[in-house]
């Protein structure tokens, strides 16, 4: 079994940012990828980045490309994202998530086997 534990959220303010870090509670799991989604209140939840275990290519959505970047420590298991000059429409709970098997649709949550609790980020304008 898999445990992800986010931290790192926190309230910033506009153009501010954050850093957070997602651990994989196993020490010898090997995802294949692990990526980052976020859910405002009221809307659903949307992919945010997702980064190869391998080779460490990532993949991000739209409105974070240029401000977020996502990288991973394979020697402790733990993923992080960098957030920079961070948006009131960035306000979300983030959640990361690993899968075990590659898949080129790698931004739909059904694709992922492992969810972590959520971390909450407000950004204040």
């Amino acid at each position: 079994q898999v445990q992800l534990v986010e931290s790192g959220g926190g309230l910033v303010q506009a153009g501010g940012s954050l850093r957070l870090s997602c651990a994989a509670s196993n020490r010898t799991f090997s995802p294949n990828a692990m990526g980052w989604f976020r859910q405002a209140p009221g809307k659903e939840r949307e992919f945010v980045a997702v980064i190869s275990w391998s080779t460490g290519s990532p993949y991000y959505t739209d409105s974070v490309k240029g401000r977020f970047t996502i990288s991973r420590d394979n020697a402790k298991n733990t993923m992080y994202l960098q957030m920079n000059s961070l948006k009131p429409e960035d306000t979300a709970e983030y959640i990361c998530a690993a899968r075990r098997y590659y898949s080129g649709r790698y931004f739909l949550e059904h694709e992922y086997d492992y969810w972590g609790q959520g971390t909450q980020v407000t950004v204040s304008s």
